[in-house]
């Protein structure tokens, strides 16, 4: 028998977590990442499942319960898979859930603006409160001693490169490598919210930017589309299933549907989760 690639084992076990936990089908069928009132949200929704395994019939759990769980299980899935990397991209990382931008390197300055924001209302006003991010999943790097640095020759001394942040000579702070919205599904609004949020990690930033991705279970591909299309946001969106996905509207049909998310994977803005992890490598 042939043993199963880590990242496909990983995958699988991703998606039982899932079935374990928030995807379920209440007692009309109706799978919890489906929009209720979507004839054809709940019908690719069920197609879908169908293909992921047998799932529990529950109470939908509330939005936000869900989808706190849902990051739970994304930082479990990329924490498992982007350890199997240090190979490709050496360094000491490390992932959580949530944290704020501000204890990184290169948002760190956004500390002082708050600070000052709290001090002057008038300045709270101008500035709002859109650069105070809280991302889902973080994954950080922290700075390195110059052992680490010279271990292959010396590189480094006292005298030079004294403002790089990869060097802990230089400062403590970790630096942000990725910043990852898990959304269990959309609508508009949340579409948008994650996009002005990548928007801000883009403007906000001094220094490297950092990845800014999305994963969603969402089923329709026109609500996938409002998020994934256009460039500059955000680096791409992951489904949690993508070929299951592919496979179900190939079934259910409407060229519509199916041509929108072939333009979005073709146009390298939709990938599938076990994309995620080597994506981040780069």
């Amino acid at each position: 028998m042939t043993q199963l690639a880590f990242f496909a084992e990983a995958r699988r076990e991703f998606h039982s977590s899932l079935l374990d936990g928030i995807l379920t089908v209440d007692a009309n069928g109706v799978p919890s990442n489906a929009d209720k009132g979507s004839v054809l949200s709940r019908k690719i929704a069920s197609a879908v499942l169908e293909r992921l395994g047998v799932s529990r019939t529950a109470l939908k759990l509330p939005g936000q319960t869900a989808g706190s769980n849902f990051e739970e299980t994304c930082v479990n899935f990329v924490r498992a898979c982007f350890e199997k990397t240090g190979h490709l991209r050496p360094g000491d990382f490390f992932i959580q859930k949530g944290g704020l931008i501000a204890s990184f390197d290169q948002y760190s300055h956004l500390d002082d603006l708050e600070a000052l924001a709290s001090k002057y209302p008038e300045m709270a006003t101008a500035l709002g409160a859109d650069y105070l991010i809280k991302p889902d999943l973080v994954i950080g790097r922290r700075p390195e001693t110059d052992e680490a640095i010279n271990v292959a020759g010396k590189l480094v001394d006292e005298d030079v490169a004294r403002l790089t942040t990869i060097r802990l000579a230089n400062q403590d702070q970790p630096i942000l490598h990725a910043s990852i919205s898990c959304t269990w599904t959309l609508r508009s609004d949340r579409a948008q919210n994650a996009r002005s949020e990548g928007l801000n990690l883009v403007r906000n930033r001094k220094g490297r930017l950092p990845h800014i991705s999305v994963v969603t279970a969402e089923p329709m591909p026109s609500r996938i589309a409002s998020l994934a299309l256009g460039t500059g946001d955000l680096d791409c969106v992951y489904h949690f299933a993508l070929p299951e996905l592919v496979d179900a509207l190939t079934e259910i049909g409407g060229d519509d549907r199916i041509e929108q998310l072939k333009t979005m994977i073709a146009g390298k803005r939709l990938r599938d989760i076990a994309d995620l992890p080597l994506d981040l490598v780069i």
